[in-house]
């Protein structure tokens, strides 16, 4: 689920215009609200310096990302002031006791409403940087999913859509994406794991519809355990498919 190397190198990102909203602050830890189009850290390429890291060093220059979302992923990240902090929360992601939920907008109906999908990822290396499901050479990905709420406007060829909660059990690279895509239900607004181009019902996005909505963590100085929520601005907002306008929320 994190930005890989080569889209920092290759991708020149567009600008923008919106402002990381802090939702937590103290001596040791920020969480922060990143707003999707913006890159975790900047590239290589010098027109690619704009990024959390490079926004939030402004103000706290000792600053470190914990872990990272995608490019096109909004919503909670974790943010170390110190490098003692920033040691102590990097060994609880590897050892698996951060939390993380994601809402996202699928298309099509899910037909359970709830599930676990349960597929290896591996690297795509003809299609490089694309990953891909192999069940001979992935590592484990697991990301278990409850639906929210499933949507329809009769006007559009592909009318329906689901709003879905995940949970990712493991946390490897477009994880959320490749799983979704695989079951038939890419995520809307995908530009790598999405509908095919000529399909008539794509959706003109401006966005990737994925939010992570809640992260739980142990703070590392005081030991009490912390949860937050960010609820995803798409909720409530109105989708242009193909020329109609779509309530999502």
């Amino acid at each position: 689920m994190s930005e890989s190397t080569w889209t920092i190198d290759t991708f020149i990102a567009p600008v923008c215009n919106e402002d990381i909203e802090v939702l937590y602050q103290d001596d040791s830890i920020l969480l922060i609200n990143k707003p999707s189009g913006l890159l975790s850290l900047s590239g290589k390429n010098p027109l690619n310096k704009d990024s959390v890291h490079f926004r939030l060093v402004q103000d706290f220059p000792s600053a470190n990302l914990v872990h990272r979302l995608d490019f096109g992923t909004s919503g909670i990240m974790l943010v170390a002031l110190n490098k003692a902090v920033n040691g102590e929360l990097t060994k609880q992601f590897q050892e698996r006791q951060v939390s993380k939920t994601y809402t996202a907008l699928l298309h099509g109906h899910m037909k359970e409403d709830s599930g676990t999908i349960d597929f290896p990822i591996a690297k795509d290396k003809p299609n490089f940087p694309l990953m891909k499901i192999c069940l001979e050479t992935g590592k484990p990905a697991v990301s278990e999913y409850v639906v929210l709420e499933r949507l329809s406007n009769p006007d559009l060829l592909n009318p329906d859509i689901s709003r879905v909660r995940f949970t990712p059990i493991t946390g490897r690279t477009h994880q959320l994406r490749i799983h979704s895509q695989k079951i038939g239900h890419p995520i809307v607004g995908c530009d790598l794991y999405g509908l095919s181009d000529d399909d008539a019902a794509a959706p003109l996005m401006d966005r990737l519809m994925l939010h992570a909505t809640t992260l739980a963590f142990t703070h590392p100085v005081s030991g009490q355990r912390m949860e937050m929520e960010c609820a995803p601005s798409f909720k409530a907002l109105k989708i242009n498919l193909a020329g109609s306008n779509y309530e999502s929320g």
